[in-house]
C-alpha cells in the first residue's frame, strides 16, 4: 500500500542508477497494482454488504482455498465501512433524518416527564406527561436500538467462534447452503403489511438476534435479516429499510473498534490514496445494489442468490476435504 509513495521518493536515488528506467517502471506497476487492488476491494465490499451472498463468508472461501491475503489494513478497513455507510445514508437520507429528528424530540420529552415527575412529587401537582413513542419514525427509532442490543451481544460473545469458523470451509459452507434456504424461504413467504407501529419490540430483539447471528461466516446480513423481517409479515419495502438502517449502528461499531487500534499500522500517503478510493468505490456499488435489493424483494427475485449461495457452498464444502 505504500508503493505510492515509493515510486516519488526514488525518483531522486534513480538519477544516478542505470538501472533508473526498470526501477521506476516497477514501481510504477506495482503502485498502479495497489490502486487496482483498492478498486476490487471496493467492489467485492459494496456488492457483498448489500446483496445476500455473505461478504464474510466469500473471503473465509478465498483465503483458505487460494491462501489469498485480503486484509486492506486498518485503515483501509474503516474507510470501506465509512463508504458503505454513505451508501446507506444517501439511499435514506430522508428517514434517517427525520429519525435523528424525532429522536432529539424523545429525548426533549424524557426530560420533561423527568421534570414534571420530581414536581408532582414535590408539590403534589398532577402535571401530564407527554407520550414518548407516538409516531412511527420514533417506533422506527427504538426498534432499531432494541435490535442493536442482542447484535451487539452475540458479537461480542461470538467473536472468537467466528474467527476459528472462518478458518476453515466447512462452516462457510454450510452457512451459504441456509442463506440459500433463508432466501428461498423469502421468495415464498407472503406479502406482510407491519409498519413500525404494528411491530413488537419482542420482534425487533429477535431480528437484531438474527443480525448477531448472521456475523458467522456464510450467513449473509441483508439476506437473514430481510428473511427474518419477511417471515415476522413485515411490510416487503419495509422490511429492506429496517435491514439496511439496522446495519448503522453494527457498521458503525465495528469501524470504532477498527479506529482504536489505528494508532498501531504506519499511514502513508498511499495508504490514504487506496482508502479514499476504496471508500468511494464502494459506496458507489454500495448504493446501486441497495436500490437493486428494493427490486429483488418487491418482485420476489430472489432464486438467483439463493442458487449462487447454495453452488458456492457445496464446492467450499467439498473443496473442505480436498484442499
Amino acid at each position: 500500500m505504500t508503493i505510492c509513495l515509493k515510486y516519488g521518493k526514488i525518483k531522486y536515488v534513480c538519477k544516478k542508477l542505470p538501472q533508473k528506467n526498470d526501477l521506476l517502471r516497477r514501481y510504477k506497476e506495482e503502485a498502479d497494482m495497489s490502486l487496482l487492488q483498492a478498486i476490487l476491494m471496493g467492489i467485492i465490499q459494496g456488492l457483498t454488504e448489500f446483496l445476500p451472498v455473505s461478504s464474510s463468508g466469500h473471503l473465509a472461501i478465498i483465503q483458505n482455498i487460494f491462501h489469498i491475503q485480503t486484509d486492506g489494513g486498518l485503515f483501509f478497513d474503516v474507510m470501506l465501512h465509512l463508504g458503505t455507510l454513505v451508501a446507506i445514508f444517501v439511499v435514506y437520507r430522508k428517514d434517517i433524518l427525520r429519525m435523528i429528528v424525532e429522536t432529539v424530540n424523545m429525548c426533549g420529552d424524557i426530560i420533561y416527564n423527568l421534570k414534571s415527575y420530581i414536581q408532582n412529587q414535590r408539590s403534589y401537582s398532577a402535571l401530564r406527561y407527554r407520550k414518548i413513542v407516538k409516531n412511527n419514525y420514533r417506533k422506527f427509532v427504538v426498534l432499531v436500538l432494541v435490535s442493536t442490543i442482542p447484535t451487539g451481544i452475540i458479537g461480542y460473545i461470538g467473536k472468537g467462534m467466528v474467527e476459528k469458523a472462518s478458518a476453515t470451509l466447512i462452516v462457510p459452507g454450510i452457512c451459504l447452503i441456509l442463506t440459500s434456504i433463508l432466501l428461498v424461504v423469502s421468495e415464498k413467504t407472503p406479502n406482510g403489511k407491519k409498519i413500525p407501529k404494528d411491530i413488537s419490540y419482542r420482534s425487533g430483539f429477535l431480528i437484531g438476534a438474527a443480525q448477531g447471528c448472521a456475523t458467522l461466516p456464510g450467513l449473509s446480513r441483508s439476506g437473514t435479516t430481510i428473511a427474518a423481517c419477511l417471515m415476522s409479515g413485515y411490510d416487503r419495502r419495509f422490511a429492506v429499510r429496517y435491514s439496511f438502517i439496522m446495519s448503522i449502528p453494527a457498521i458503525l461499531g465495528a469501524a470504532v473498534l477498527e479506529i482504536k487500534d489505528l494508532g498501531s499500522e504506519a499511514i502513508t500517503g498511499g495508504i490514504v490514496l487506496n482508502g479514499l478510493i476504496g471508500a468511494i468505490v464502494a459506496g458507489c456499488v454500495g448504493y446501486v445494489c441497495i436500490k437493486t435489493m428494493l427490486t429483488v424483494v418487491r418482485k420476489k427475485k430472489f432464486m438467483g442468490f439463493a442458487i449462487y449461495c447454495f453452488a458456492v457452498g457445496v464446492i467450499a464444502i467439498i473443496a473442505n476435504f480436498l484442499v
